[in-house]
């Protein structure tokens, strides 16, 4: 796991304000604002977009008033994507103890978001080639997540901006070769896709059940809400607790969406500042590897295969004498440290399962691999800030068409208490897994199942309605298909006029 230290905020925001006097043409400059805004407006969207995951139930339930769930919904949404799962990790560590130094934001999920595109020809491709890209990717995005917002149907964003990112990868590959879209990324992110929903259906049909031959005696938590009227207080507390963790989880998944969303606008337009961290100097890196190549001679004639650690070494040593002599104006020597750093991490780290040293060493060279990492997988706090920002405002407007699909629309009855509280628990855990695993994932996918789910371990399939299923289904297989395609057509037409 990545993470942005406190240490790090001025620097930042320094970064922040040197990346917006850079030498623009005017016209790029205000390009580059345009796609800024709309980063920021896919945000927003996302926001209302998947408000209802977490806000359905209390609504519904009558724990909280419309207004205040979606403000205290959109709050800690907005905690979720700047802090994030490793903070409140830390917290409670900390409180005995253990914490450590004190994190920002996990930002693992950002990293793989990036990697669904082509990052490193970004660097060397024309600028208008590159605002073609981007404008493609936002534009596919923000349509279809309007268009399925209007329609009440509770669309993946995720799927959106994944399908959104191969199109245009792949569009652009197309007309220049190069890497193309990161296909095993997608791979491996589409797994994730695939099961969570399953594992969110399944885990709450198992704790409805559980539920059920566990509280027998009160019946109140399975009956449907009163119009109007609050249930128990405890009823009540666990409703507003189980919304809590479902906006935080779904800032801390979604968030980081928006801020590898971000980081792709921001490596086309200044590929010179955001390819390599400003932050890491070439010093640092040198030592890292240093450090590296002390720890190697030390085990050198002690692990079990001392021709994987010369090999190590060797390259360790190229390594350190790139990053020595990198001149961080040469766009060249920039992108193919960049590609060298990212090719010495994977090849160190995969070799390092192989050469057999003691788990001490093997922790330490790990540690100064993620130092080494910090240099090309980073995110400005000013970023995650603003993207928070953006999710958590989104979170507070245009919530009703879906919280009405949610709750009324997906199975025969209105929700219980007890199937609200399991849906939103169970998706609460399979968000936080998959962001602690960086694995994006689908938290309208995740909830809507977990709430299909609910209705099936009260009533059967017969209690599912079938017209919204149906329609929820066609979304989810047509969002990713849609969204590749629209952003593959709009980038050939935009490279037209860019």
């Amino acid at each position: 796991m990545l993470y942005i230290c406190n240490s790090n905020i001025s620097q930042n925001f320094q970064l922040m304000a040197f990346a917006f006097i850079v030498d623009l043409p005017t016209s790029v400059f205000i390009l580059l604002l345009i796609c800024l805004l709309a980063v920021c407006f896919f945000e927003a969207i996302n926001g209302f977009h998947d408000t209802a995951n977490a806000v359905a139930t209390v609504i519904y339930t009558n724990s909280l008033k419309p207004q205040v769930a979606v403000i205290w919904s959109g709050f800690c949404n907005f905690l979720g994507a700047f802090l994030g799962p490793a903070f409140i990790v830390w917290l409670i560590l900390s409180l005995f103890g253990a914490g450590g130094d004190s994190p920002y934001s996990n930002i693992g999920v950002a990293m793989g978001i990036l990697k669904l595109v082509p990052q490193n020809d970004l660097i060397n491709l024309a600028i208008g080639e590159n605002v073609a890209f981007v404008l493609a990717i936002l534009i596919a995005a923000i349509i279809w997540n309007l268009g399925t917002w209007y329609l009440g149907i509770p669309s993946s964003s995720s799927h959106t901006l994944i399908g959104a990112l191969l199109g245009a990868g792949f569009a652009l590959w197309s007309v220049h070769g190069g890497a193309g879209p990161g296909w095993h990324k997608a791979t491996e992110i589409g797994l994730s896709l695939l099961i969570s929903p399953v594992f969110g259906f399944s885990l709450t049909i198992l704790m409805m059940y559980m539920l059920k031959t566990m509280v027998r005696k009160n019946k109140k938590l399975f009956e449907e809400p009163a119009k109007k009227k609050a249930p128990p207080a405890w009823i009540r507390a666990i409703l507003i607790s189980t919304c809590t963790l479902v906006s935080f989880f779904h800032g801390s998944n979604d968030g980081q969406k928006g801020v590898g969303l971000l980081l792709v606008v921001l490596m086309a337009f200044l590929p010179m500042q955001f390819a390599i961290n400003q932050n890491i100097t070439s010093e640092q890196i040198k030592t890292a590897v240093t450090a590296i190549n002390t720890t190697l001679d030390q085990q050198a004639t002690t692990g079990e295969h001392p021709e994987i650690i010369t090999a190590i070494r060797g390259t360790s040593v190229k390594m350190a004498a790139q990053a020595d002599t990198l001149d961080r104006n040469n766009r060249d020597e920039v992108y193919i440290l960049r590609k060298s750093l990212q090719s010495y991490v994977k090849n160190t780290d995969g070799q390092l399962k192989l050469a057999g040293l003691p788990k001490e060493s093997t922790k330490a060279i790990e540690s100064e691999l993620k130092k080494i990492k910090l240099a090309y997988e980073f995110a400005p706090t000013w970023a995650i800030f603003l993207i928070s920002f953006c999710l958590g405002i989104g979170t507070m407007i245009g919530w009703k068409r879906i919280v009405v699909t949610i709750g009324e629309k997906i199975g025969k009855s209105h929700l219980s208490y007890a199937q609200g509280a399991s849906a939103e628990l169970c998706a609460a855990v399979t968000i936080g897994l998959s962001t602690a695993y960086s694995l994006p994932v689908s938290t309208t996918h995740v909830l809507s199942s977990g709430i299909a789910g609910s209705m099936v371990a009260s009533g059967g399939i017969k209690n599912l309605q079938r017209g919204t299923i149906k329609s929820i289904a066609l979304a989810w297989v047509l969002t990713l298909p849609v969204s590749f395609v629209l952003a593959a057509l709009l980038f050939y037409l935009f490279r037209l006029i860019f």
